[in-house]
């Protein structure tokens, strides 16, 4: 069994730099990932060094993707990793902005998954503090990488 903190996000994200938000996965199980992200000085989202609250819906995105393609890989043992969409975000509330150096973490549970539909709950920290919330609606696309 394979410890999900030594495997290499870029296998399981669509996305590529510059835009991958997620430095990798902390657990990962078929209803729910958490993941961190170090928030760098480079980052497209980041201005007078602060990251931008619009990041945050990104970072949630790229934290369903992670969960997906962890599942996809590991869980069912495909080759491939399906693609999955960005169909709504719902109730979104930024309660801190984060800052340059601070490490984020991400966690998302799976609440319902129909057919190509989920929807999954998010929430952003930085330690005890909470950065935001939300409710994500992801279309899963047949589209792999």
């Amino acid at each position: 069994m394979i410890n999900v903190q030594d495997i290499d996000i870029r296998t399981l994200l669509p996305q590529q730099d510059p835009v991958i938000m997620v430095d990798g996965l902390l657990d990962a199980d078929i209803k729910s990932a958490t993941t961190h992200y170090r928030v760098r000085p480079d980052n497209i989202f980041v201005t007078d060094g602060r990251l931008n609250p619009c990041a945050y819906v990104e970072i949630i995105a790229q934290t369903c993707a992670a969960q997906l393609g962890y599942v996809d890989k590991y869980l069912l043992g495909h080759d491939f990793v399906r693609i999955g969409y960005i169909g709504g975000v719902k109730d979104l509330q930024v309660e801190n902005v984060s800052e340059v150096g601070e490490t984020l973490t991400t966690r998302i549970e799976i609440l319902e998954d129909v057919m190509d539909m989920r929807l999954a709950s998010a929430e952003i920290r930085v330690g005890e503090r909470r950065m935001a919330v939300a409710e994500i609606k992801i279309a899963v696309s047949q589209e792999t990488i």
